[in-house]
């Protein structure tokens, strides 16, 4: 193991849940998981693998393990690996009392999945071409911690909010410290 990913992981495990590594996956829950699955592989380019369900059970399973309606069912689920950065498993549930309106980055459990590009402007365009919703244009940042960053938000065709996230010379808060947030652009370290 090099230095410095023994120290990072020195670091991680000083404080805090013993043998804590880091974030292995990212679980989102889809209306179609045919679709979700098309898109993040043919849109975004990340990789597919395997796929487990239906999952129904008779007694109240489904809430002690899941925090969901006992009679959910969850039809499927999927795994997929981005790049570098963090798996993405995907769900498909049926619920009678299931919300179809996935929440605002103000509500609260709000969320977004950020996809670092090397060449924001190319990723966008190719979003673009490819009939992908962004929102707004992109936000550079020349100051403070996050100076050298460019970021922009897009939307997947049944509303998850994503980003794309670029910074190929680093960002400004690295020359205050020799600390690093983990980096897709050196998932070594």
């Amino acid at each position: 193991m090099s230095q410095s990913r023994a120290n990072a992981t020195e670091r991680a495990g000083s404080t805090g849940m013993p043998g804590m590594r880091g974030i292995d996956h990212i679980g989102i829950t889809v209306p179609k998981l045919e679709e979700a699955v098309e898109f993040f592989v043919n849109v975004l380019g990340c990789e597919a693998f395997y796929e487990l369900g239906p999952f129904q059970f008779a007694d109240d399973w489904m809430q002690r393990q899941l925090n969901v309606d006992p009679r959910a069912v969850m039809r499927r689920l999927r795994f997929l690996r981005c790049g570098h950065g963090s798996n993405i498993e995907l769900f498909e549930y049926e619920a009678a009392d299931q919300k179809l309106v996935p929440p605002r980055n103000s509500d609260v459990g709000g969320h977004h999945l950020a996809f670092y590009v090397d060449d924001l402007h190319a990723a966008l365009a190719y979003l673009r071409e490819k009939g992908v919703r962004t929102l707004g244009e992109p936000i550079v940042r020349t100051e403070g911690p996050s100076a050298g960053q460019t970021w922009i938000y897009f939307l997947t065709p049944w509303g998850l909010q994503c980003e794309l996230v670029s910074f190929p010379g680093g960002k400004g808060y690295e020359k205050e410290t020799e600390r690093r947030l983990w980096d897709t652009r050196l998932p070594g370290r």
